[in-house]
């Protein structure tokens, strides 16, 4: 099954190399107005082939709205938006040499012959789109309610950005960096990523990196404990997009390394509120937000597809075997990923505010 969400319930369609692909969204509240420049900015950022440290391949990414949006509103039945492919070649593709680091092989053994290999099929980071415009559609929800979510590049190979002020995260900085098709805190930062991508494309090979990022606004008390929790939440939907392989609450592993006085966050009472001295635990306790920033990271691994030459098997032959991968492919994957990160943390956001 391929459906997400309690409250909201998701399902994604389509392959890479397909006519098109999409998405249908149940439980967005009727009566919901949608600024459709905002999801085509969205769209936009993630949208690949804008750049040289990303694909070569070139889409618009323009969504069409199917079903469940009239007059410029919700209206509370199933939101269908789809994407049509225009821009494929499925030539650079082989159906027996399986690339290393992708899904060829997982995907042959769960589907047999009739696994679409093309561009990764339904594997492929592209079906990220959907999530996108399922996240933009959230975030107008979530301003409305006094919630921002952003995102930024921490790391891309050995180049760092300054990390958000847990305790104290401007909401005009989290607005500017989703204006970005390079967030970064630092844009001096963002140049010297570039040149790292650059470097790893020249070399026919790819880097990977750790975006952050940042849930502001979000009330006291929403999550359930356990399995219900808001890391348990966030984390199903983060691992729900490829390349993903590693998520940390707040100080995450860092815990390994203090003592409970340090780890803990103290209250304090200002204007009324409740707050903690320090947010440590990403605004969360016992899986219920406490009213401090929610804040994240998460790892994204190198793109697999790389032209150098790599050791495989031919599935048909059964034979050792090695392959090198042309084609258009994304040195880096962390700027794109960003945005998809972001828009997919809105949209589990969103699932637990409606709780």
């Amino acid at each position: 099954m391929n459906i997400w969400g309690t409250n909201l319930k998701l399902s994604i369609f389509g392959e890479s190399h397909g006519s098109g692909i999409g998405i249908v969204i149940d439980g967005i509240p009727s009566g919901t107005k949608l600024d459709i420049e905002l999801i085509e900015c969205e769209m936009e950022r993630r949208a690949p082939g804008r750049n040289s440290v990303s694909t070569s391949r070139r889409e618009k990414d323009s969504v069409e709205i199917l079903s469940g949006f009239v007059g410029g509103v919700t209206t509370g039945t199933p939101l269908c938006g789809m994407i049509r492919n225009t821009n494929t070649i499925s030539k650079h593709y082989e159906r027996d040499l399986i690339r290393p680091g992708h899904a060829d092989y997982t995907g042959f053994k769960k589907y047999g012959d009739s696994h679409d290999y093309r561009g990764g099929g339904h594997f492929s980071g592209r079906i990220t789109a959907p999530l996108v415009f399922a996240g933009a559609i959230a975030k107008q929800i979530l301003k409305s309610h006094g919630i921002t979510v952003a995102s930024h590049i921490i790391k891309i190979s050995d180049v760092c950005d300054e990390k958000f002020d847990n305790v104290n995260i401007d909401v005009k900085l989290l607005d500017e960096l989703s204006k970005k098709d390079f967030p970064v805190c630092d844009e001096q930062k963002a140049e010297a990523m570039t040149d790292a991508i650059l470097k790893a494309k020249a070399d026919c090979n790819s880097v990977g990196g750790i975006v952050e990022c940042a849930v502001v606004g979000m009330p006291v008390g929403k999550g359930s404990p356990f399995f219900g929790s808001v890391e348990s939440r966030l984390s199903s939907m983060m691992f729900s997009v490829p390349a993903v392989k590693g998520i940390e609450f707040g100080a995450g592993f860092g815990f390994a390394d203090m003592d409970g006085k340090t780890a803990n966050d103290e209250f304090y009472i200002e204007n009324g509120i409740i707050k903690t001295y320090t947010n440590n635990n990403a605004g969360i306790n016992g899986g219920i937000s406490n009213g401090m920033p929610i804040v994240f990271n998460v790892v994204m691994k190198p793109t697999a597809s790389i032209a150098q030459a790599q050791r495989t098997v031919d599935i048909s032959k059964m034979e050792n075997a090695e392959i090198e991968i042309h084609g258009r492919h994304d040195p880096c994957i962390v700027h794109r990923g960003a945005v998809v990160v972001e828009n997919a943390a809105a949209v589990a956001m969103l699932d637990i505010l409606l709780d």
